[in-house]
């Protein structure tokens, strides 16, 4: 793990920054292993038949797509659910409410066939009780794609379901997408930080680690599978140019000796 921050070569010193104040977190592939390719596979066939009667097969997928495409691109001016449904609804207005309801039943009742895809990285839950006692705010900054129940069942799949989280980014709170700054400034704004009193941990060097051109302190996690971040590549396009190297790199458990020096 690398204890040195962009600025100097000589360790971190807290008297050169903003005390820390907050942890942002992203989820998949973070704080829970999980096959992106593999859920893909399962997920766009299981979500395709919720609307089959009413949207052809071959053209659901192609509007999903779509219209998550938008919400990458939302710009602040509506929920990114808003953003969605109104993307997603398009030709179908009568039937907003009744989309929606669809897709909150599938993933109440349809959503925990993909558990078995997923996997609890060690020391995981330790790591998070361990930087609660120092009484830091927590968040979960995962890109806000999916609704609150997505994200929740997705916790509890890490066993993490029971903690407390100061912040859990969704498509019904959030009005932009990572790998967007105006994502980061906005859950700072909701947890009432500055950037320069947060470290975000993540193992994207694109989406999580372009926050560090805002001032944050950037932590990437290297032990989970780089594979994984292909199918993202994929949906996002072309990346974002000038991240900066993050200020640490280690795996999740080493997250506290990161903590530990920007305090």
């Amino acid at each position: 793990m690398v204890l040195r921050s962009r600025e100097a070569i000589s360790p971190f010193s807290k008297q050169e920054s903003t005390m820390l104040k907050a942890i942002l977190f992203d989820l998949d592939n973070t704080l829970i292993h999980f096959g992106e390719r593999q859920f893909f596979l399962g997920y766009f066939p299981a979500i395709t038949k919720v609307f089959a009667d009413v949207i052809p097969e071959d053209l659901f997928l192609e509007r999903l797509l779509s219209s998550t495409g938008m919400v990458l691109n939302n710009n602040g001016q509506m929920l990114n659910v808003d953003c969605f449904m109104s993307a997603f609804c398009e030709g179908y207005e009568p039937l907003r409410d009744e989309f929606w309801q669809r897709f909150m039943r599938f993933y109440e009742s349809e959503y925990d066939q993909f558990r078995s895809l997923a996997s609890i990285p060690p020391g995981a839950r330790e790591m998070l009780l361990q930087l609660r006692e120092r009484s830091l705010k927590l968040v979960i900054a995962s890109n806000p794609l999916w609704p609150s129940i997505a994200q929740n069942k997705r916790l509890a799949w890490a066993g993490l379901g029971d903690l407390q989280f100061d912040l859990i980014t969704h498509i019904e709170n959030m009005t932009y997408c990572k790998p967007k700054v105006e994502y980061y400034r906005e859950v700072c704004s909701m947890i009432g930080e500055r950037p320069e009193a947060c470290l975000m941990v993540g193992n994207d060097p694109v989406n999580d680690m372009v926050v560090g051109t805002i001032g944050m302190k950037t932590y990437l996690v290297t032990d989970s599978d780089a594979a994984g971040l292909e199918v993202s590549r994929t949906t996002y396009g072309v990346p974002p140019s000038g991240i900066p190297k993050p200020d640490f790199e280690g795996s999740l458990t080493e997250v506290p000796a990161a903590v530990k020096s920007l305090l």
